[in-house]
């Protein structure tokens, strides 16, 4: 029974854990191709006897290739290809080292599903020429070409662009082999008629009413002569583009708001390189309240709101139909400003039940307006259990104003009179409290002397003190 319990609970647990470790690597171990050792994290493909002959695949039956952040190959002179579709499957994909093989060609979207790749070192293949689309939607912050036969011409001249405009840590010495088969600093390789492209971009005033339309017109120039394709991001409005030889034109109909602070984009791409003008997107539209929500209760009271407008739109607060004076015990905060959202509350310190009421929120610029407004039960009145009766009427507190001492003067007041619809009921407050003090006072003092009377007429010291209150008969 000892032994039962003994390997039971967490021993048992390990036991299986290990086991289940073992099945994962012998799994992982029967997917790699020969001449590769595999992890559930890393691929290495170094053994140069029987060596690979295509790019390495996982069996299916495998680990999920999208966990796979590093491939090591080296020593495998028969690998001369890297097709569409090798590496398609490693998603998750950050390193790839090919390195002292037969790598000849990398064909043009071989990298298209590996966003993530950041290091590439192709570091003494059989390269002579490699294009620039093959990393262009790519982030890389490495990329080692030492030690292939280049050939001399205009598609390599990116590769030189790259080094002056983006040097590594430790500089490459790149080499090409010209038609004479003679070895050419990449640094100091001139081509004729081969050279960045330019992108110019006239855009008219791109500040737009919402539901507008608009075109931009674009030109590039260069030699080797660019192509133009336009860059527009996640735009939202409906567009369509125009493109001839050199010009080009984009045209963005119905334009939506959620388009305001969009950049677009017109690039020029040949075989050296890119070049792009750019322009910011500005809608103007009207106010929207998007949100807005009965308070809640952190270190202040807060009535929380979310509106959009471009322009910024004003805010104003109505109290039970008031316009509401902002002071220092309530005010409007905005938290979050997203472009042309902003995300806020009205703060309110303290309040209490004469707070209570309806608070209708305006937004308003040069394109229109919105108001929402909401109810707000910020305490019970006194005397009535406020959890007990959650449905108390909002008749009893629907005509009270803004107390004084809570949020100061926070209705409009001008000239001395109240707002249509308000009614200033301060003082009729003040003087029932004054009334029912003074009552409550002298209902008190009658109680004490009924009961000092009555005291009196059982007590000798009351018959005395009763005695003095009578006259004394005076003589004649």
């Amino acid at each position: 029974m000892s032994s039962w319990t003994r390997w039971h609970g967490p021993a048992m647990a390990r036991l299986w854990g290990f086991c289940w470790l073992i099945v994962g690597f012998w799994r992982a171990a029967l997917a790699c191709p020969t001449s590769c050792k595999c992890s559930a994290s890393r691929i290495w493909c170094g053994d140069p006897s029987p060596g690979i002959v295509a790019f390495p695949k996982l069996e299916a039956t495998s680990a999920d290739p999208e966990n796979i952040t590093e491939i090591y190959i080296a020593n495998q002179k028969r690998l001369e290809i890297i097709n569409e579709d090798d590496l398609e499957a490693y998603v998750g994909l950050k390193n790839l080292t090919i390195v002292d093989s037969g790598l000849k060609s990398v064909a043009h979207k071989a990298f298209l599903k590996n966003s993530n790749l950041q290091h590439i070192n192709f570091t003494r293949n059989k390269l002579t020429i490699l294009s620039r689309k093959h990393f262009r939607h790519l982030d890389l912050s490495e990329l080692i070409l030492v030690g292939n036969p280049f050939t001399c011409s205009c598609d390599i001249m990116w590769i030189k662009t790259l080094q002056e405009t983006k040097p590594s840590p430790e500089t490459q010495d790149l080499y090409c082999l010209d038609e004479n088969s003679k070895n050419i600093s990449l640094a100091n390789l001139q081509i004729p008629h081969c050279g960045l492209p330019s992108a110019n971009l006239a855009a008219p005033n791109l500040t737009v009413e919402e539901g507008k339309s608009i075109t931009l017109s674009c030109t590039v120039a260069g030699d080797p002569v660019p192509n133009l394709y336009w860059d527009v991001g996640n735009l939202v409005s409906k567009h369509m583009n125009e493109t001839s030889h050199t010009q080009g034109s984009l045209r963005i109909t119905n334009i939506s708001s959620d388009d305001s602070g969009k950049q677009i984009s017109c690039v020029a791409e040949n075989l050296v390189g890119e070049d792009q003008d750019s322009v910011n997107l500005t809608v103007h539209f009207a106010p929207t309240i998007t949100f807005l929500e009965s308070p809640t209760s952190d270190h202040h009271w807060c009535i929380p709101f979310t509106v959009k407008g471009n322009p910024k739109p004003a805010l104003q607060w109505f109290y039970n139909g008031a316009i509401l004076n902002e002071s220092k015990y309530i005010c409007t905060k905005i938290h979050v400003t997203n472009h042309t959202e902003y995300h806020g509350c009205l703060q309110l310190d303290n309040p209490t039940h004469m707070n209570n009421g309806d608070y209708k929120l305006v937004a308003k610029n040069e394109y229109g307006k919105d108001e929402k407004q909401i109810s707000a039960h910020f305490m019970g009145w006194p005397g009535i259990d406020d959890g007990a009766n959650p449905n108390y009427p909002d008749v009893i507190y629907e005509d009270y104003g803004t107390a004084a001492n809570d949020i100061g003067d926070t209705t409009n007041k001008s000239n001395g009179t109240l707002p249509t619809g308000v009614v200033d009921t301060g003082r009729e407050h003040l003087s029932v409290y004054a009334v029912v003090v003074i009552a409550s006072v002298v209902g008190f003092c009658l109680l004490v002397m009924l009961f000092l009377l009555k005291l009196a007429r059982h007590s000798k010291f009351g018959m005395k003190g009763f005695v003095l209150f009578h006259k004394i008969p005076l003589d004649g």
